[in-house]
Protein backbone atom coordinates (compact mmCIF):
# COMPACT_ATOMS: atom_id res chain seq x y z
CA UNK A 1 0.00 0.00 0.00
CA UNK A 2 1.42 3.40 -0.77
CA UNK A 3 1.52 6.19 0.97
CA UNK A 4 -0.42 8.70 -0.79
CA UNK A 5 -3.71 7.88 -1.52
CA UNK A 6 -4.83 8.16 -5.38
CA UNK A 7 -5.82 11.98 -5.81
CA UNK A 8 -7.68 10.85 -9.34
CA UNK A 9 -9.87 8.37 -6.72
CA UNK A 10 -12.45 10.25 -4.46
CA UNK A 11 -14.60 9.27 -1.16
CA UNK A 12 -17.01 10.97 -0.93
CA UNK A 13 -19.16 11.31 2.66
CA UNK A 14 -22.54 12.53 2.87
CA UNK A 15 -23.26 11.52 6.53
CA UNK A 16 -24.01 15.43 7.75
CA UNK A 17 -26.45 15.76 4.72
CA UNK A 18 -28.03 12.23 3.65
CA UNK A 19 -27.23 10.64 6.29
CA UNK A 20 -28.82 12.80 8.38
CA UNK A 21 -32.43 12.14 6.39
CA UNK A 22 -32.11 8.96 8.53
CA UNK A 23 -35.90 8.46 10.95
CA UNK A 24 -34.67 9.93 14.41
CA UNK A 25 -31.66 11.28 13.57
CA UNK A 26 -31.37 14.81 14.36
CA UNK A 27 -28.00 16.63 13.89
CA UNK A 28 -27.46 20.18 15.70
CA UNK A 29 -25.06 22.67 13.99
CA UNK A 30 -22.41 21.72 16.89
CA UNK A 31 -22.91 17.67 16.20
CA UNK A 32 -22.19 18.52 12.86
CA UNK A 33 -18.95 20.10 13.33
CA UNK A 34 -17.68 17.33 15.69
CA UNK A 35 -18.60 14.59 12.81
CA UNK A 36 -17.00 16.87 10.31
CA UNK A 37 -13.77 16.37 12.27
CA UNK A 38 -14.05 12.83 12.96
CA UNK A 39 -14.45 12.50 9.22
CA UNK A 40 -11.43 14.81 8.42
CA UNK A 41 -9.50 12.54 10.55
CA UNK A 42 -10.44 9.35 9.23
CA UNK A 43 -8.60 11.29 5.86
CA UNK A 44 -12.20 11.36 3.38
CA UNK A 45 -11.44 13.63 0.53
CA UNK A 46 -14.81 15.36 0.76
CA UNK A 47 -17.47 16.13 3.42
CA UNK A 48 -20.86 17.24 2.03
CA UNK A 49 -21.60 19.70 5.17
CA UNK A 50 -25.40 20.15 4.14
CA UNK A 51 -27.47 22.21 1.60
CA UNK A 52 -27.26 25.88 2.58
CA UNK A 53 -30.15 27.73 1.70
CA UNK A 54 -32.69 25.21 2.18
CA UNK A 55 -32.99 25.49 6.20
CA UNK A 56 -31.43 27.72 8.63
CA UNK A 57 -29.56 24.89 10.74
CA UNK A 58 -27.48 23.95 7.07
CA UNK A 59 -27.14 27.72 6.40
CA UNK A 60 -25.64 28.02 10.05
CA UNK A 61 -22.99 25.32 9.54
CA UNK A 62 -21.83 26.99 6.55
CA UNK A 63 -21.24 29.97 8.22
CA UNK A 64 -19.21 28.73 11.05
CA UNK A 65 -17.42 26.26 9.55
CA UNK A 66 -15.95 29.04 7.31
CA UNK A 67 -15.07 30.58 10.38
CA UNK A 68 -14.09 27.63 12.45
CA UNK A 69 -13.85 24.22 10.62
CA UNK A 70 -9.99 23.73 10.02
CA UNK A 71 -9.60 20.72 7.90
CA UNK A 72 -6.15 19.14 7.23
CA UNK A 73 -7.54 16.07 4.28
CA UNK A 74 -11.27 16.83 3.36
CA UNK A 75 -12.34 19.77 1.02
CA UNK A 76 -16.17 20.67 2.62
CA UNK A 77 -19.07 20.52 -0.08
CA UNK A 78 -22.01 22.39 -0.16
CA UNK A 79 -25.19 20.42 -1.57
CA UNK A 80 -27.98 21.91 -3.81
CA UNK A 81 -30.34 22.06 -6.28
CA UNK A 82 -30.03 23.19 -10.00
CA UNK A 83 -32.06 26.25 -10.80
CA UNK A 84 -35.79 26.21 -10.92
CA UNK A 85 -37.54 26.08 -14.18
CA UNK A 86 -37.48 28.92 -15.88
CA UNK A 87 -35.58 30.95 -14.12
CA UNK A 88 -31.83 32.15 -14.81
CA UNK A 89 -28.83 30.46 -12.24
CA UNK A 90 -27.57 33.51 -11.51
CA UNK A 91 -30.72 34.59 -10.17
CA UNK A 92 -31.83 32.22 -8.36
CA UNK A 93 -31.47 32.27 -4.22
CA UNK A 94 -30.95 28.77 -3.24
CA UNK A 95 -27.81 29.07 -6.46
CA UNK A 96 -26.82 32.07 -4.34
CA UNK A 97 -26.82 30.44 -1.29
CA UNK A 98 -24.59 28.05 -2.74
CA UNK A 99 -22.00 30.75 -4.15
CA UNK A 100 -22.08 32.40 -0.54
CA UNK A 101 -21.48 29.58 1.41
CA UNK A 102 -17.70 29.44 1.51
CA UNK A 103 -17.27 26.07 0.38
CA UNK A 104 -15.09 24.99 -2.78
CA UNK A 105 -16.97 22.15 -4.06
CA UNK A 106 -20.86 21.91 -4.62
CA UNK A 107 -22.51 19.24 -5.54
CA UNK A 108 -26.01 19.87 -7.36
CA UNK A 109 -28.80 17.08 -7.35
CA UNK A 110 -30.20 16.90 -11.27
CA UNK A 111 -32.92 14.91 -12.23
CA UNK A 112 -31.82 11.94 -15.16
CA UNK A 113 -34.92 10.39 -14.99
CA UNK A 114 -37.84 11.45 -17.80
CA UNK A 115 -40.67 10.94 -16.04
CA UNK A 116 -39.66 12.67 -12.91
CA UNK A 117 -38.59 15.32 -14.95
CA UNK A 118 -42.24 15.73 -16.23
CA UNK A 119 -43.97 15.02 -12.90
CA UNK A 120 -41.93 16.39 -10.17
CA UNK A 121 -40.45 19.04 -11.83
CA UNK A 122 -43.22 19.78 -14.07
CA UNK A 123 -41.21 21.05 -16.83
CA UNK A 124 -40.13 19.49 -20.36
CA UNK A 125 -36.82 17.15 -20.72
CA UNK A 126 -35.46 19.74 -23.13
CA UNK A 127 -35.44 22.72 -20.24
CA UNK A 128 -34.36 20.12 -17.19
CA UNK A 129 -31.47 19.75 -19.56
CA UNK A 130 -31.34 23.78 -19.79
CA UNK A 131 -31.22 23.87 -15.94
CA UNK A 132 -28.48 21.57 -15.48
CA UNK A 133 -25.89 23.36 -18.37
CA UNK A 134 -26.50 26.56 -16.53
CA UNK A 135 -26.60 25.86 -13.09
CA UNK A 136 -23.44 24.33 -14.16
CA UNK A 137 -21.55 26.80 -16.10
CA UNK A 138 -22.42 29.46 -13.91
CA UNK A 139 -21.08 28.30 -10.50
CA UNK A 140 -18.10 26.89 -12.17
CA UNK A 141 -17.95 30.86 -13.32
CA UNK A 142 -18.17 31.95 -9.79
CA UNK A 143 -14.99 30.01 -9.14
CA UNK A 144 -16.06 26.48 -7.71
CA UNK A 145 -15.88 23.09 -8.25
CA UNK A 146 -19.42 21.38 -9.08
CA UNK A 147 -20.34 17.30 -9.01
CA UNK A 148 -23.40 16.70 -10.16
CA UNK A 149 -25.95 13.93 -8.84
CA UNK A 150 -27.44 12.22 -11.25
CA UNK A 151 -31.14 11.35 -9.05
CA UNK A 152 -32.68 7.97 -9.95
CA UNK A 153 -30.19 7.33 -12.97
CA UNK A 154 -30.33 3.75 -12.99
CA UNK A 155 -34.25 3.43 -13.36
CA UNK A 156 -34.24 6.65 -15.60
CA UNK A 157 -31.40 4.74 -17.20
CA UNK A 158 -33.69 1.55 -17.54
CA UNK A 159 -36.67 3.78 -18.65
CA UNK A 160 -35.17 5.75 -21.32
CA UNK A 161 -31.45 5.19 -21.59
CA UNK A 162 -31.37 8.05 -24.72
CA UNK A 163 -32.20 10.89 -21.93
CA UNK A 164 -30.38 9.56 -18.82
CA UNK A 165 -27.17 9.71 -21.26
CA UNK A 166 -27.66 13.34 -22.38
CA UNK A 167 -27.81 14.63 -18.97
CA UNK A 168 -24.53 13.00 -18.21
CA UNK A 169 -23.32 14.89 -20.84
CA UNK A 170 -25.03 18.12 -20.12
CA UNK A 171 -23.89 18.08 -16.71
CA UNK A 172 -19.85 17.31 -17.43
CA UNK A 173 -19.92 19.31 -21.16
CA UNK A 174 -20.39 22.23 -18.83
CA UNK A 175 -17.95 22.06 -16.43
CA UNK A 176 -19.36 19.35 -14.03
CA UNK A 177 -15.78 17.61 -12.71
CA UNK A 178 -18.11 13.81 -12.20
CA UNK A 179 -21.15 12.77 -12.81
CA UNK A 180 -22.57 10.61 -9.86
CA UNK A 181 -25.43 7.75 -10.84
CA UNK A 182 -27.47 7.57 -8.00
CA UNK A 183 -29.50 4.58 -7.19
CA UNK A 184 -31.87 6.67 -4.93
CA UNK A 185 -34.26 4.28 -4.86
CA UNK A 186 -31.50 1.60 -3.91
CA UNK A 187 -33.41 -1.26 -6.35
CA UNK A 188 -30.24 -2.15 -8.53
CA UNK A 189 -28.20 -5.46 -7.78
CA UNK A 190 -24.32 -5.60 -8.96
CA UNK A 191 -24.59 -7.15 -12.09
CA UNK A 192 -26.95 -4.35 -13.20
CA UNK A 193 -24.73 -1.58 -11.94
CA UNK A 194 -21.59 -3.48 -13.94
CA UNK A 195 -23.67 -3.65 -16.98
CA UNK A 196 -25.21 0.70 -16.51
CA UNK A 197 -21.84 1.61 -15.85
CA UNK A 198 -19.93 0.07 -18.46
CA UNK A 199 -22.56 1.29 -20.98
CA UNK A 200 -22.62 5.14 -19.58
CA UNK A 201 -18.56 5.10 -19.71
CA UNK A 202 -18.42 3.97 -23.02
CA UNK A 203 -21.03 6.46 -24.50
CA UNK A 204 -20.41 9.26 -22.56
CA UNK A 205 -16.37 9.22 -21.38
CA UNK A 206 -17.50 11.50 -18.68
CA UNK A 207 -15.83 10.52 -15.36
CA UNK A 208 -18.49 9.09 -13.35
CA UNK A 209 -19.09 8.32 -9.39
CA UNK A 210 -21.59 5.64 -7.77
CA UNK A 211 -24.26 6.97 -4.91
CA UNK A 212 -25.61 3.89 -3.70
CA UNK A 213 -28.86 3.19 -0.97
CA UNK A 214 -29.43 -0.46 0.49
CA UNK A 215 -32.80 -1.16 -0.15
CA UNK A 216 -31.71 -4.22 -1.57
CA UNK A 217 -29.29 -4.65 0.87
CA UNK A 218 -26.64 -4.30 -1.91
CA UNK A 219 -25.50 -0.28 -1.30
CA UNK A 220 -21.71 -1.69 -0.22
CA UNK A 221 -21.64 -4.53 -3.17
CA UNK A 222 -22.99 -2.18 -5.63
CA UNK A 223 -20.67 0.46 -4.83
CA UNK A 224 -17.84 -2.38 -5.25
CA UNK A 225 -18.83 -3.12 -8.79
CA UNK A 226 -19.33 0.46 -10.22
CA UNK A 227 -16.08 1.09 -9.20
CA UNK A 228 -14.93 -2.48 -10.97
CA UNK A 229 -16.53 -0.84 -13.82
CA UNK A 230 -14.93 2.46 -14.25
CA UNK A 231 -16.40 4.86 -11.36
CA UNK A 232 -13.77 7.04 -9.39
CA UNK A 233 -16.05 8.70 -7.04
CA UNK A 234 -17.61 6.82 -4.06
CA UNK A 235 -20.04 7.95 -2.24
CA UNK A 236 -21.63 6.78 1.24
CA UNK A 237 -22.09 7.49 4.92
CA UNK A 238 -20.60 6.41 7.90
CA UNK A 239 -22.55 3.63 9.39
CA UNK A 240 -24.37 3.11 6.76
CA UNK A 241 -27.34 6.02 7.91
CA UNK A 242 -29.54 7.39 5.51
CA UNK A 243 -33.30 7.45 4.79
CA UNK A 244 -35.21 3.94 4.61
CA UNK A 245 -32.39 1.12 4.85
CA UNK A 246 -29.59 3.29 4.47
CA UNK A 247 -27.08 4.10 2.33
CA UNK A 248 -23.43 2.49 1.42
CA UNK A 249 -21.86 2.03 4.66
CA UNK A 250 -18.36 4.42 3.73
CA UNK A 251 -16.41 2.78 6.08
CA UNK A 252 -16.74 -0.46 4.44
CA UNK A 253 -16.80 1.11 0.93
CA UNK A 254 -13.36 2.61 1.77
CA UNK A 255 -11.98 -0.77 3.59
CA UNK A 256 -13.04 -2.83 0.56
CA UNK A 257 -11.49 -0.65 -1.25
CA UNK A 258 -7.91 -0.87 0.51
CA UNK A 259 -7.92 -4.30 2.00
CA UNK A 260 -9.26 -5.95 -1.00
CA UNK A 261 -9.01 -4.37 -4.40
CA UNK A 262 -5.70 -2.88 -3.10
CA UNK A 263 -6.62 0.99 -3.82
CA UNK A 264 -5.25 3.79 -1.41
CA UNK A 265 -8.02 5.96 -0.85
CA UNK A 266 -7.11 7.43 2.56
CA UNK A 267 -4.08 8.69 3.76
CA UNK A 268 -1.61 6.38 5.19
CA UNK A 269 -2.00 4.78 8.91
CA UNK A 270 -5.85 6.37 8.97
CA UNK A 271 -7.65 3.55 7.85
CA UNK A 272 -6.84 1.83 11.81
CA UNK A 273 -8.47 4.84 13.05
CA UNK A 274 -11.83 3.74 11.49
CA UNK A 275 -13.20 2.01 14.36
CA UNK A 276 -12.76 4.25 16.95
CA UNK A 277 -14.17 7.09 14.50
CA UNK A 278 -17.03 4.78 13.54
CA UNK A 279 -17.97 4.41 17.42
CA UNK A 280 -17.22 8.29 17.94
CA UNK A 281 -20.08 9.03 15.50
CA UNK A 282 -22.47 6.77 17.10
CA UNK A 283 -21.40 8.77 20.25
CA UNK A 284 -22.72 11.68 18.72
CA UNK A 285 -25.81 10.79 16.39
CA UNK A 286 -27.41 8.57 19.28
CA UNK A 287 -27.50 5.63 17.78
CA UNK A 288 -25.58 2.59 19.31
CA UNK A 289 -23.02 1.14 17.28
CA UNK A 290 -24.37 -1.87 15.10
CA UNK A 291 -22.65 -5.02 16.61
CA UNK A 292 -22.15 -6.55 13.49
CA UNK A 293 -21.38 -3.76 11.23
CA UNK A 294 -18.87 -5.12 8.55
CA UNK A 295 -15.04 -4.28 9.87
CA UNK A 296 -15.66 -2.07 12.95
CA UNK A 297 -18.76 -3.64 14.71
CA UNK A 298 -17.86 -5.38 18.42
CA UNK A 299 -19.05 -8.76 16.73
CA UNK A 300 -16.97 -8.08 13.46
CA UNK A 301 -14.24 -10.51 14.77
CA UNK A 302 -15.93 -12.14 17.84
CA UNK A 303 -15.32 -15.98 17.96
CA UNK A 304 -17.90 -18.18 20.09
CA UNK A 305 -17.70 -21.72 18.72
CA UNK A 306 -14.79 -23.80 20.52
CA UNK A 307 -14.10 -24.98 17.11
CA UNK A 308 -13.18 -21.34 15.66
CA UNK A 309 -11.26 -20.99 19.18
CA UNK A 310 -9.27 -24.37 18.49
CA UNK A 311 -7.83 -23.15 14.62
CA UNK A 312 -7.19 -19.53 16.32
CA UNK A 313 -5.18 -20.93 18.56
CA UNK A 314 -3.22 -22.49 15.75
CA UNK A 315 -3.52 -19.54 13.77
CA UNK A 316 -5.85 -16.39 13.66
CA UNK A 317 -6.25 -15.91 10.15
CA UNK A 318 -8.16 -19.37 9.76
CA UNK A 319 -10.98 -17.91 10.70
CA UNK A 320 -10.51 -13.83 10.14
CA UNK A 321 -10.33 -12.41 6.64
CA UNK A 322 -8.05 -9.51 7.51
CA UNK A 323 -5.98 -8.07 11.14
CA UNK A 324 -8.52 -6.68 13.06
CA UNK A 325 -5.58 -3.85 13.71
CA UNK A 326 -5.94 -2.65 10.18
CA UNK A 327 -9.37 -1.03 10.91
CA UNK A 328 -8.49 -0.35 14.11
CA UNK A 329 -10.61 -3.33 16.02
CA UNK A 330 -9.75 -5.88 17.97
CA UNK A 331 -10.30 -10.00 18.24
CA UNK A 332 -12.53 -11.21 20.92
CA UNK A 333 -13.61 -14.62 22.36
CA UNK A 334 -16.96 -15.18 23.51
CA UNK A 335 -17.24 -17.45 26.64
CA UNK A 336 -20.47 -18.96 26.50
CA UNK A 337 -22.19 -22.50 26.33
CA UNK A 338 -20.84 -23.34 23.20
CA UNK A 339 -16.72 -22.53 24.36
CA UNK A 340 -14.43 -25.26 24.64
CA UNK A 341 -12.06 -25.32 26.24
CA UNK A 342 -9.81 -24.00 23.92
CA UNK A 343 -11.98 -20.50 23.84
CA UNK A 344 -11.26 -20.63 27.72
CA UNK A 345 -7.98 -20.96 26.95
CA UNK A 346 -7.96 -18.37 24.66
CA UNK A 347 -9.70 -15.73 26.85
CA UNK A 348 -7.54 -16.65 30.05
CA UNK A 349 -4.72 -15.82 28.07
CA UNK A 350 -5.69 -12.50 26.98
CA UNK A 351 -7.05 -11.32 30.63
CA UNK A 352 -3.56 -12.45 31.72
CA UNK A 353 -4.39 -16.24 33.06
CA UNK A 354 -2.47 -18.81 31.30
CA UNK A 355 -4.42 -22.00 31.85
CA UNK A 356 -2.52 -24.09 29.20
CA UNK A 357 0.14 -26.19 31.57
CA UNK A 358 -3.05 -26.83 34.11
CA UNK A 359 -5.56 -29.24 32.35
CA UNK A 360 -7.22 -30.40 35.42
CA UNK A 361 -8.33 -26.37 36.11
CA UNK A 362 -9.14 -25.39 32.43
CA UNK A 363 -11.38 -29.00 32.66
CA UNK A 364 -13.22 -27.59 35.78
CA UNK A 365 -13.59 -23.80 34.79
CA UNK A 366 -14.75 -24.65 30.93
CA UNK A 367 -17.75 -27.17 33.63
CA UNK A 368 -18.60 -24.58 35.27
CA UNK A 369 -19.02 -21.97 32.78
CA UNK A 370 -21.14 -24.07 30.95
CA UNK A 371 -23.03 -24.73 34.23
CA UNK A 372 -23.61 -21.06 35.22
CA UNK A 373 -24.65 -20.49 31.41
CA UNK A 374 -27.51 -23.24 31.31
CA UNK A 375 -29.03 -21.47 34.94
CA UNK A 376 -29.00 -18.38 32.96
CA UNK A 377 -25.83 -16.31 32.98
CA UNK A 378 -24.39 -15.43 30.23
CA UNK A 379 -20.47 -14.50 29.73
CA UNK A 380 -20.62 -12.96 26.06
CA UNK A 381 -21.04 -9.48 26.93
CA UNK A 382 -19.97 -9.68 30.61
CA UNK A 383 -15.92 -10.06 30.58
CA UNK A 384 -15.72 -8.43 34.30
CA UNK A 385 -17.79 -11.06 35.63
CA UNK A 386 -16.32 -13.94 33.51
CA UNK A 387 -12.86 -12.59 34.75
CA UNK A 388 -13.21 -12.49 38.45
CA UNK A 389 -14.40 -15.93 38.25
CA UNK A 390 -11.51 -17.21 36.69
CA UNK A 391 -9.77 -15.55 39.69
CA UNK A 392 -11.50 -17.12 41.72
CA UNK A 393 -10.47 -20.54 39.66
CA UNK A 394 -7.09 -19.86 39.86
CA UNK A 395 -6.28 -17.61 42.75
CA UNK A 396 -9.01 -19.84 45.07
CA UNK A 397 -11.38 -16.94 45.94
CA UNK A 398 -13.05 -14.26 44.75
CA UNK A 399 -11.42 -10.62 45.59
CA UNK A 400 -13.66 -10.36 49.07
CA UNK A 401 -14.04 -6.22 49.55
CA UNK A 402 -17.02 -6.46 51.40
CA UNK A 403 -19.00 -8.80 53.10
CA UNK A 404 -22.95 -8.11 52.95
CA UNK A 405 -25.20 -7.91 55.85
CA UNK A 406 -28.50 -7.67 54.76
CA UNK A 407 -29.99 -5.13 51.76
CA UNK A 408 -33.64 -4.63 51.19
CA UNK A 409 -35.68 -1.86 48.80
CA UNK A 410 -38.73 -0.26 49.58
CA UNK A 411 -40.82 1.78 46.82
CA UNK A 412 -43.86 3.72 47.25
CA UNK A 413 -45.87 6.40 45.20
CA UNK A 414 -48.83 8.28 46.54
CA UNK A 415 -50.21 8.80 43.54
CA UNK A 416 -50.66 6.43 40.31
CA UNK A 417 -49.89 9.00 38.24
CA UNK A 418 -46.71 9.82 39.79
CA UNK A 419 -43.71 6.99 39.35
CA UNK A 420 -42.82 5.33 42.44
CA UNK A 421 -39.56 6.47 44.46
CA UNK A 422 -37.40 3.80 46.09
CA UNK A 423 -35.57 3.91 49.01
CA UNK A 424 -32.72 1.12 49.59
CA UNK A 425 -30.75 0.02 52.70
CA UNK A 426 -27.71 -1.68 52.91
CA UNK A 427 -25.81 -2.83 55.77
CA UNK A 428 -22.16 -4.41 54.84
CA UNK A 429 -19.04 -5.06 56.58
CA UNK A 430 -15.66 -3.09 55.15
CA UNK A 431 -12.53 -2.64 56.91
CA UNK A 432 -13.36 -3.62 60.26
CA UNK A 433 -16.78 -1.35 60.35
CA UNK A 434 -20.20 -1.97 60.12
CA UNK A 435 -22.30 0.18 57.44
CA UNK A 436 -25.48 1.07 57.10
CA UNK A 437 -26.77 3.50 54.60
CA UNK A 438 -30.11 4.19 53.10
CA UNK A 439 -30.11 5.20 49.38
CA UNK A 440 -33.02 7.08 47.45
CA UNK A 441 -33.39 6.64 43.86
CA UNK A 442 -35.66 6.75 40.98
CA UNK A 443 -36.04 2.96 40.85
CA UNK A 444 -35.20 0.08 43.22
CA UNK A 445 -31.87 -0.62 41.18
CA UNK A 446 -30.71 3.14 41.39
CA UNK A 447 -31.56 3.42 45.12
CA UNK A 448 -29.83 -0.09 45.52
CA UNK A 449 -27.02 1.33 43.40
CA UNK A 450 -26.72 4.81 45.25
CA UNK A 451 -27.06 2.73 48.43
CA UNK A 452 -24.39 0.31 48.35
CA UNK A 453 -22.09 3.05 46.96
CA UNK A 454 -21.83 5.28 49.89
CA UNK A 455 -21.30 2.59 52.21
CA UNK A 456 -18.43 1.02 49.70
CA UNK A 457 -16.71 4.31 49.20
CA UNK A 458 -16.56 5.21 52.97
CA UNK A 459 -13.77 2.25 52.78
CA UNK A 460 -12.53 2.53 49.18
CA UNK A 461 -12.67 6.02 47.67
CA UNK A 462 -12.01 4.82 44.08
CA UNK A 463 -15.99 3.92 44.41
CA UNK A 464 -16.46 7.45 43.32
CA UNK A 465 -14.66 7.15 40.36
CA UNK A 466 -17.20 4.80 38.87
CA UNK A 467 -20.60 5.04 37.19
CA UNK A 468 -23.56 2.96 36.31
CA UNK A 469 -23.53 4.17 32.52
CA UNK A 470 -26.03 1.03 31.20
CA UNK A 471 -29.01 -1.14 32.37
CA UNK A 472 -30.62 -3.72 30.45
CA UNK A 473 -32.66 -6.35 31.52
CA UNK A 474 -33.74 -9.86 29.77
CA UNK A 475 -36.55 -12.33 30.78
CA UNK A 476 -35.91 -15.79 30.77
CA UNK A 477 -37.81 -18.73 30.36
CA UNK A 478 -41.12 -16.37 29.48
CA UNK A 479 -43.53 -19.03 29.77
CA UNK A 480 -43.11 -18.63 33.70
CA UNK A 481 -44.72 -15.34 33.43
CA UNK A 482 -43.82 -13.42 36.76
CA UNK A 483 -41.91 -16.00 38.03
CA UNK A 484 -39.27 -16.38 35.42
CA UNK A 485 -35.62 -15.96 35.94
CA UNK A 486 -34.05 -12.09 34.98
CA UNK A 487 -30.63 -11.58 33.65
CA UNK A 488 -29.64 -8.41 34.25
CA UNK A 489 -26.12 -6.59 32.38
CA UNK A 490 -24.77 -3.64 33.87
CA UNK A 491 -21.88 -1.55 32.11
CA UNK A 492 -19.79 0.77 34.48
CA UNK A 493 -17.36 3.40 33.73
CA UNK A 494 -14.40 4.96 35.44
CA UNK A 495 -14.16 7.66 32.95
CA UNK A 496 -11.91 6.01 31.64
CA UNK A 497 -12.16 2.38 31.10
CA UNK A 498 -15.84 0.26 31.04
CA UNK A 499 -16.45 -3.24 32.09
CA UNK A 500 -19.76 -5.28 31.81
CA UNK A 501 -20.98 -7.65 35.04
CA UNK A 502 -23.84 -10.08 34.62
CA UNK A 503 -26.57 -11.12 37.41
CA UNK A 504 -28.77 -13.76 37.22
CA UNK A 505 -32.06 -14.55 39.56
CA UNK A 506 -35.58 -14.70 40.92
CA UNK A 507 -36.36 -11.45 40.19
CA UNK A 508 -34.59 -8.11 38.50
CA UNK A 509 -33.69 -6.98 41.84
CA UNK A 510 -31.82 -9.82 43.13
CA UNK A 511 -30.02 -9.95 39.73
CA UNK A 512 -29.03 -6.28 39.72
CA UNK A 513 -27.65 -6.98 43.10
CA UNK A 514 -25.36 -9.50 42.14
CA UNK A 515 -24.47 -7.37 38.69
CA UNK A 516 -23.92 -3.86 40.94
CA UNK A 517 -21.48 -5.86 43.27
CA UNK A 518 -19.71 -8.04 41.02
CA UNK A 519 -18.88 -4.17 39.10
CA UNK A 520 -17.46 -2.65 42.20
CA UNK A 521 -15.44 -5.22 43.05
CA UNK A 522 -14.03 -5.78 39.40
CA UNK A 523 -13.43 -1.74 39.46
CA UNK A 524 -11.65 -1.58 42.86
CA UNK A 525 -9.55 -4.63 41.50
CA UNK A 526 -8.80 -2.94 38.32
CA UNK A 527 -7.90 0.52 39.89
CA UNK A 528 -5.45 -2.08 41.61
CA UNK A 529 -7.00 -1.75 45.61
CA UNK A 530 -6.11 -4.17 48.20
CA UNK A 531 -9.16 -6.07 49.36
CA UNK A 532 -9.02 -5.54 53.79
CA UNK A 533 -11.75 -7.89 54.04
CA UNK A 534 -14.16 -7.44 56.04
Amino acid sequence: MTATPDARFHVYDTTMRDGAQQEGLNLSVQDKMHIARHLDDLGVGYIEGGWPGSNPKDTEFFALAAKELELRHATLAAFGATRRAGAVAADDPLVAALRESGASVVTLVAKSHDRHVELALRTTLEENLAMVRDTVSHLRAEGQRVFVDLEHFFDGYLANRAYALEVVSAATEAGAEVAVLCDTNGGMLPHQVTDVVGDVLAATGARLGIHAHNDTGCAVANSMAAVLAGVTHVQGCLNGYGERTGNADLVTCIANLELKLGRPVLPEGRLAEATRIAHAVSEITNYPPLARQPYTGVSSFAHKAGLHASAIRVDPDLYQHIDPALVGNDMRLLVSEMAGRATIELKGRELGFDLADDPARLARLTDRVKELEQSGYTFEAADASFELLLVEEVEGTRPRYFDVESWRVIAESSSPREGAVAEATVKIVAGGQRLAVIGEGNGPVNALDHALRQAIEQVYPDVVQFHLTDFRVRILDQGHGTDAVTRVLIETSDGKDTWVTVGVGANMIEASWIALTDALTYGLRAHGVAPTGS
